[in-house]
């Protein structure tokens, strides 16, 4: 059974398992929600999951081969208990000459890193949509280029792994302007900007993907994303789309601003 491609906004930093103080309370419940049921909720269980993180670039698209990643705590300033999380799930080698022979076939070159270990974007949400760490997982890189068509060709090439039991996942947000978060300013900005990805990723196929390469054109779009590391996860899930249609399963208004998640098939 063909599983789908999904861009999830990973919150913030350790959350929700360490308190932050600028995330009041409650404040991101249903982001939580969501993603408690991200895998359940799945028409059947993924033999691995590929992910794609807003944190980790690399000159060519590079695979993660450590098979027992440590934890990267690539962000600053939290209590130390940030700073203890484990989620040890194992690294799904199984997949790795499959997807190198994917890509090597959509004419990048590939690398490989047997140190990386898990970064926020990954451990943190699939924390909580895996608590009990039971699906082998293979974080993939985003390119250092930050070019949008070469992340849509990215997800193209990894299409077919979604016909063999593997969820891909992008893990961002599509809102990420650090200090526009908790702001009154960045209500209206973001509004609009999450408005045109709500319509632009639910066109055709065609109609998507023009969009989706010419998202600098957006409303707002560098007040909403002044880097766009953050958004490609969302452009290589769009090409592994196919000619899948899209639907947005969460969209909120947290810390002053929406943010919105795609899902493709």
């Amino acid at each position: 059974m063909r599983l789908p491609a999904i861009y999830i906004s990973h919150g913030g930093g350790p959350w929700p398992f360490v308190d932050i103080p600028f995330i009041p309370p409650g404040e991101l419940d249903d982001l939580e929600a969501y993603l408690r049921t991200l895998v359940t909720s799945l028409p059947a269980a993924p033999r691995a999951i590929l992910m794609v993180s807003a944190h980790w670039e690399a000159p060519v698209p590079t695979l993660m081969t450590n098979p027992h990643p440590p934890m990267l705590y690539d962000y600053y300033g939290f209590a130390p208990e940030a700073y203890r999380l484990q989620w040890p799930a194992p690294t799904a080698g199984f997949l790795v000459g499959r997807v190198r022979e994917l890509i090597q076939g959509a004419g990048f070159p590939v690398a490989e890193d047997p140190e990386r270990g898990f970064d926020h974007g990954t451990f943190v949400p699939l924390m909580v949509a895996l608590p009990d760490a039971d699906v082998p997982i293979l974080q993939l890189s985003l390119l250092r280029s930050m070019d949008a068509a070469q992340h849509i060709a990215l997800g193209r090439a990894l299409a077919p792994l979604r016909d063999e039991g593997v969820l891909l996942l992008g893990s961002g947000n599509s809102y990420h302007n650090l200090p526009g978060f908790g702001h009154p300013g960045s209500t209206e900005p973001s509004r609009r900007f999450d408005e045109w990805l709500a319509d632009a990723v639910t066109r055709s196929p065609r109609e998507r993907e023009r969009h989706l390469l010419d998202w600098a054109s957006a409303p707002e779009a560098r007040h909403c994303h002044p880097r766009e590391e953050h958004l490609l996860p969302l452009h290589v899930m769009a090409g592994a789309a196919l000619d899948d249609p899209a639907s947005l399963p969460i969209r909120m208004v947290a810390l002053k601003v929406h943010m919105s998640g795609v899902q493709f098939g």
